[in-house]
């Protein structure tokens, strides 16, 4: 009796163990099917990445086509893509200024800032193309801008990061990775999208711009290394995309550079006061702004680009407006980030999703480079050992940051 009381329970343990294999098995086929779905979606992102470059290649050679580019015996410069360097960064897609930041640091190194989407800072080393370091869980949200400072006096590398829906500005020392100012909150309403650093009366200060304050004009706010506000300058009621700072030597005077919703605008830093609106008959969002005073002409001119697909070439201190080229003639392709080459040509990211080199003084096209998923906001140009003058660019979101090499052409 007690033998057959243990075979049933032992057949009922077997029966139990066999239903609990079942489950398991059923189980590891609903994960292998959302495996496969899951790669299946990837595979599918790759091949329209594949699709998309093979198409970028092809217009790429019809652009060219098109613009007489390798007729033009009067360009004197080359470029061509050099590599995908990093493919994990991540960023807002509206964020405009500074998706990433490259920079000689105080050792000598080239560095690139940018960020990962868990919100992570990471610290890539150009010249060995390798990671080097990452400050993990660095905002709670994702990050918008960064800023780059050379304290020579200090012998250390500063670099600001903005997060967009907590407001929060961090000051970070990148070379022992300490995190020295936590500004929390900076504004309590709308969103941040660009913070500058402002070197005065022998003090670094951080300066902030709110995109939509709805209450009150929004202000530009001045924060000492301590993380008190030592200055208000009373802003409109715009969305601000874009600040930077412009140091007039020659009169010793400190302005402030903002790209608003509808205008350009300057503002006596040391007046607190607005200094010149620039403005026409368009009124489209400003993104990116260059100064620039190396023409025989000795007048310091603002560069801006704006999202009706026009760069604007400014009288700084008149206020008139010397140049205006249209780049795309519609509303729909806007005009994001841009560096100055040589002082000769302009690159400017563009929502066609490529970047376009231009003469500066005459606006024209004479090359177009395509292989960005998503419109290039951030373009930076710096010397590299190995390669020379380079290009580095990043799209939004998960758009990769590419390398492209310029060179001298060769008659």
């Amino acid at each position: 009796m007690q033998d057959s009381n243990s075979n049933k329970n032992l057949n009922k343990n077997e029966i139990q163990q066999k239903t609990d294999k079942e489950d398991e098995k059923e189980k590891n086929k609903e994960s292998n099917k959302d495996k496969m779905k899951e790669k299946e979606l990837t595979d599918i992102k790759i091949l329209n990445k594949k699709t998309d470059r093979a198409k970028n290649e092809i217009n790429l050679e019809n652009d060219d086509k098109k613009l007489n580019i390798n007729e033009n015996t009067n360009n004197q410069i080359d470029i061509h893509f050099g590599m995908d360097i990093i493919n994990d960064s991540y960023s807002n897609d509206t964020a405009v200024d500074n998706m990433f930041i490259v920079f000689k640091a105080i050792n000598n190194i080239l560095y690139i800032i940018y960020a990962k989407d868990k919100p992570s800072i990471i610290i890539y080393n150009l010249i060995d193309n390798k990671k080097i370091n990452e400050i993990k869980n660095a905002h709670t949200c994702y990050i918008n801008n960064f800023k780059h400072y050379l304290d020579k006096i200090n012998k250390r590398d500063l670099v600001l990061s903005i997060s967009s829906f907590d407001n929060n500005i961090k000051l970070w020392n990148i070379n022992s990775m300490d995190c020295l100012l936590n500004i929390k909150s900076a504004y309590k309403k709308g969103e941040m999208y660009s913070a500058c650093f402002l070197y005065a009366d022998s003090q670094i200060y951080i300066v902030s711009c709110n995109d939509y304050y709805p209450d009150k004009p929004g202000p530009i706010k001045v924060f000492n290394l301590e993380g008190k506000k030592v200055k208000e300058i009373n802003n409109s009621k715009e969305r601000t995309f874009f600040i930077d700072i412009y140091y007039d030597n020659k009169f010793d005077n400190i302005y402030i550079l903002v790209g608003n919703k509808n205008y350009v605008k300057s503002y006596d830093y040391l007046k607190n006061t607005l200094y010149r609106k620039y403005c026409d008959e368009s009124l489209s969002y400003h993104n990116c702004i260059i100064m620039y005073n190396g023409d025989d002409d000795n007048i310091i001119k603002l560069i801006e680009s704006s999202n009706d697909g026009n760069i604007r070439i400014w009288n700084f201190n008149s206020g008139e407006l010397l140049k205006k080229f249209e780049v795309f003639n519609n509303r729909e392709f806007g005009l994001y980030g841009m560096c100055l080459l040589r002082n000769k040509y302009l690159f400017v990211g563009c929502a066609d999703k490529t970047i376009k080199l231009l003469e500066k003084d005459t606006g024209k096209i004479i090359k177009i480079l395509h292989g960005h998923y998503e419109f290039p906001s951030t373009v930076k140009i710096i010397n590299h050992p190995h390669y020379g003058e380079i290009l580095i660019s990043k799209g939004g979101e998960y758009d990769v940051i590419k390398l492209w090499i310029i060179e001298d052409k060769k008659i």
